[in-house]
């Protein structure tokens, strides 16, 4: 049962756990989701093309749609936000770069978890597997009000003094604990993100 998220709300998955495995019958990939939560951001995000040019002049000139996202807004205190990425191989005359591109938006809150796979090897009975786990990582950017002690009376575009204070970062808030046993016969055990906050 990998599960499904229905409603008349936008709905997702509370959480979700991508597995990988590799058994003699071939790659098998599966999601289970647990349960489902509001996104709690209405509204839709939506990917625009963005056309970029690398080592432009030159013989290794390539265009590349690398992607954003639109900036139309949905609930209060949501943005449209890159959700997954995918990279681009771009030669050049020394070595070959990765580029990295924007395959799909979702409305989000400012600080929000995306998904981020490792892989580890698992041993499993009559077979030896290799597992996919969304390990998850934080993005984004935590808003903390203006810095500025003392604005100009004629501006209030000029500060002349500043706090001190840093501004708050996107951190992750909760985890879940995996154990398995690696192709060595050890226990491994690796955290995963489930939620993010703001931090000071």
């Amino acid at each position: 049962d990998v599960g499904m998220c229905r409603s008349r709300r936008p709905a997702a998955p509370e959480s979700s756990e991508p597995l990988k495995q590799l058994p003699s019958a071939g790659l098998t990939r599966i999601v289970s989701r647990p349960g489902c939560g509001w996104t709690g951001c209405f509204s839709s995000a939506i990917r625009v093309p963005a056309l970029r040019t690398y080592n432009s002049d030159t013989p290794y000139e390539t265009v590349i749609d690398v992607g954003g996202c639109s900036r139309s807004k949905g609930s209060p205190g949501c943005v449209c936000v890159c959700v997954c990425f995918d990279s681009v191989s771009v030669e050049t005359p020394n070595k070959v770069d990765l580029i990295q591109t924007v395959t799909a938006c979702e409305l989000k809150e400012t600080c929000y978890r995306v998904p981020y796979v490792e892989y580890y090897y698992e041993i499993v009975h009559h077979a030896d597997g290799v597992k996919e786990r969304d390990v998850g990582r934080c993005l984004g950017g935590c808003a903390t009000g203006s810095r500025c002690l003392l604005s100009s009376p004629t501006d209030p575009q000029i500060c002349h003094l500043w706090s001190e204070k840093q501004p708050s970062s996107c951190v992750p808030q909760g985890y879940e604990s995996h154990s398995f046993f690696n192709q060595h016969g050890q226990i491994r055990t690796v955290l995963s993100i489930t939620s993010c906050l703001c931090q000071n």
